[in-house]
């Protein structure tokens, strides 16, 4: 009833309010508002959304409503605020009141960085949290990895085994506190414990916070390899600048090159070690705290040389849980290293280790202690990894911090109406899945490489949870066309109707997804290794491609890719059948002559290219930049996924930076006469491999600098992507492009692409923060399944 006349007549409104309004301290931050701008009422968590009645004087109201997106906190992300008027009901002050379940969209809040209030507090020796490795509040702390279901409230995540003491409880139910409602609030009191395993026998070595941490500083003191429990899994810890130990750890891990992530005390310590350019430090101090690739200075030298071996790059991270600051920072009056390699605790192939039982298993003898809590860890969460490019961020693997947010689409104008949900398995390398409904899509945290059987448990149990968290069935699934591969296993034994698509044409549609396009793009889909449904192997693919299919245009020249898996790993066996391709008479010459294989291996992949024995046709642009390592001298094989190809991208660069005005005139001009695509009758065309490949074999012959064919090797494949995407045009009309696939990782590439591209009047899509590898496809497959129900 109006109780006055003008704008103080007593109005109520119902608020919705959808995105990750849910432990993020939106319902306490509500309830503050309200107070301010006297509105009477109630919020409640609903699971999809947060449903707001904000009752009284039309103005204050109307404020109190449009300060909602305006001063929401600083983790919540509003996707959209619905409201409708409602009958005024007489409330007199704001209450929180009970969460209720309804079925809809549902945000889930990935895991978020400690943030600066906590950090104060966890080093205040005034402060009742004083060292407390489980500090958090409503702006931080575990979301996705301790949570059972949804909505997020305490009693549903794992924190639920641990009652609240009286002060906590009283912190937890004061809306003026930071702790109002915060689902994981605990203290030294009623939290998780630390203790202490032997890393070998898993005996108990310490129990209780203090001792746990004094025992695990001084095993990294003084030289020792620690298992540490994060957030969502376990890393492998050492001294940094302390080579014996990363060169023990690296020998462990039978790891020769991959290079280890480092954790750094501070910005401070990272500007000491690094170089930063513009926008870096906000990505890297903000709440996902995500790992950055970042270049090392030269004249530093405190890191190992064993963290980053052979490459101008180390992935730096920032403390983001409490119990990575304390192992740096803890008053027991010794010094400690301000740098940690902080590496993902699993073995080669296996997903990070979630429990103790995993650590021990399945790491034993790879660490001395494993400090651990009894806080349980619902879904592993792997750190992102993103490197730079453009003046923005750039994915590479998307996990903790990301995971799950939602990609949104907006168009949907070919779209089919569905109710159902949509699964996305994935592939095999980098494996991600994607629940998909209606106009959204849920990437999932990063799971690893499924050639270990323990990966595809991890995959199981995860989609398992994910559905769960999303109330979300899915009634269809997308898989990668190759038909052995576990992922597309795993799809088929759900017992639900399967839909296999091309890898590459997945690729394009990530891209597509994260972009928000609908309509049909050049796709450039660049990567190792993709099943062809011609019976070859795809990888240098130009594809027209929009959400309903695809059209294969354009591709590199195929050449016989010889001794199956193992040609993944030894670019020489590549090199060594390109330069033998064409037949000529010296290729077994200039094959010796440049180091890329002894004669005995030359005429064994000569037999078996000519006899058709373990060989299949490739078209595949990350074994053609293998084949070039090889040739250019860098790297006859790689021991880790990618090596070969980014040495190569390193030397290239760094003979770039060191002869700038030579790059440019190769810039302007190439490095010689090149050969451009070969068009056939109907428009498709051919990439000239195997012609490029010799004549870069003939100028190193001719005692050309290595490091300017490897730039030069870059400028001819980036003039092709143009020229292809040009042929591409002409056929279809088309002059949007999207570059996709793990070659894309190398941003000398693709940054010369794009701008090669954009100079030619394409509008160009890449990746921001979905990985252009196989990280992204399941992103691609599960956009395939919303259009083609």
């Amino acid at each position: 009833m109006d109780k006055s006349t003008g704008n103080n007549r007593t109005k109520r409104r119902r608020i919705r309010v959808f995105g990750i309004v849910q432990g993020v301290g939106f319902r306490p931050f509500i309830a503050r508002l309200a107070r301010e701008t006297g509105v009477a009422g109630s919020v409640c968590n609903k699971g999809p959304y947060v449903e707001i009645f904000a009752e009284g004087p039309e103005e204050r109201v109307a404020a109190f409503a449009g300060r909602i997106r305006e001063d929401a906190p600083e983790r919540a992300r509003i996707l959209k605020q619905e409201e409708r008027p409602e009958p005024a009901a007489g409330d007199s002050g704001f209450r929180i009141i009970e969460s209720e379940k309804v079925r809809g969209d549902i945000f889930v809040s990935p895991d978020i960085a400690t943030c600066p209030k906590c950090r104060r507090e966890l080093f205040d020796p005034k402060d009742r949290r004083y060292l407390h490795p489980f500090i958090n509040c409503t702006a931080c702390g575990p979301r996705l990895t301790i949570l059972d279901r949804m909505p997020y409230d305490r009693i549903r995540t794992s924190m639920g085994e641990f009652p609240m003491c009286p002060d906590c409880e009283a912190e937890y139910t004061d809306p003026s506190t930071r702790r109002y409602h915060a689902q994981p609030v605990c203290c030294p009191s009623c939290g998780p414990r630390l203790y202490l395993l032997d890393g070998a026998s898993g005996n108990v070595l310490a129990r209780g916070d203090r001792p746990s941490l004094l025992a695990a500083r001084r095993i990294l003191r003084e030289g020792g390899i620690l298992a540490v429990k994060g957030i969502g899994g376990f890393h492998l810890c050492c001294d940094a600048a302390n080579e014996k130990a990363v060169s023990r750890l690296r020998k462990m891990k039978s790891r020769p090159f991959k290079p280890f992530a480092v954790m750094m005390k501070d910005r401070g310590t990272v500007l000491r070690e690094c170089i930063l350019q513009p926008g870096m430090e906000e990505v890297m101090e903000g709440p996902e705290k995500p790992i950055l690739l970042l270049r090392k200075r030269t004249d530093s030298g405190r890191l190992a040389p064993s963290v980053c071996p052979d490459n101008p790059n180390v992935g730096v991270m920032l403390p983001y849980a409490p119990v990575q600051m304390l192992l740096f920072d803890y008053p027991d009056g010794l010094p400690m290293t301000d740098c940690f390699v902080m590496t993902s605790a699993n073995p080669k192939g296996a997903p990070i280790c979630r429990t103790d039982e995993d650590v021990l298993q399945n790491l034993s003898g790879l660490c001395d202690a494993v400090l651990s809590n009894d806080r349980k860890i619902r879904l592993r969460a792997d750190d992102s990894v993103m490197a730079w490019r453009a003046g923005g961020p750039y994915m590479i693997r998307r996990s903790r911090g990301y995971a799950p947010l939602p990609v949104m689409l907006s168009g949907g104008k070919k779209k089919p109406d569905r109710t159902g949900a949509v699964l996305g398995m994935g592939g095999e390398l980098k494996n991600t899945f994607c629940i998909g409904t209606e106009d959204l899509l849920y990437p999932s945290p990063y799971i690893g490489d499924l050639s270990d059987l323990r990966s595809v448990e991890a995959l199981r149990q995860a989609v398992s949870r994910m559905e769960d968290l999303l109330e979300q069935k899915p009634e269809q699934v997308i898989c990668d066309l190759h038909p052995r591969y576990n992922s597309s296993l795993a799809a088929r034994e759900t017992g639900l109707p399967v839909t296999a698509i091309q890898h590459h044409y997945a690729h394009v549609l990530s891209c597509m997804a994260e972009n928000d396009r609908e309509d049909p793009v050049i796709g450039v889909s660049f990567d190792g290794t993709g099943y062809g449904p011609d019976g070859t192997v795809w990888g240098g693919e130009f594809l027209i491609a929009d959400p309903m299919g695809y059209r294969r245009i354009g591709h590199l020249s195929c050449f016989p890719q010889a001794g199956g898996d193992l040609s993944s790993r030894e670019g020489w066996r590549i090199a060594a059948a390109l330069l033998d391709q064409d037949g000529a008479p010296d290729a077994g010459g200039m094959a010796r002559e440049l180091g890329v294989c002894s004669e005995q291996e030359f005429q064994m992949i000569r037999t078996m290219v000519r006899n058709h024995v373990n060989c299949v046709s490739s078209s595949s642009a990350g074994r053609l930049f293998d084949a070039v390592s090889a040739l250019l001298g860098f790297r006859r094989c790689s021991t880790c996924e990618g090596e070969a190809a980014m040495v190569l991208q390193f030397r290239a660069e760094a003979w770039r930076d060191q002869h700038p005005v030579e790059a440019e005139r190769i810039r302007r001009s190439g490095l010689q006469e090149e050969p451009g695509i070969r068009t056939d009758a109907d428009g498709s065309f051919e990439i000239p491999a195997a012609e490029f490949f010799r004549k870069l074999g003939e100028m190193r012959r001719a005692g050309e600098d290595p490091g300017r064919l490897a730039y030069g090797f870059h400028e001819w494949m980036a003039r092709r992507i143009l020229e292809g995407c040009r042929q591409a045009e002409r056929i279809s009309g088309l002059r949007t492009a999207a570059l996709t696939g793990g070659v894309m990782q190398n941003t000398l590439l693709t940054d010369r692409a794009e701008e090669l591209l954009t100079e030619s009047g394409f509008r160009v899509l890449t990746h921001r923060l979905i990985p252009p590898n196989d990280g992204g496809i399941s992103l691609g497959q599960a956009y395939y399944g919303l259009y083609n129900g």
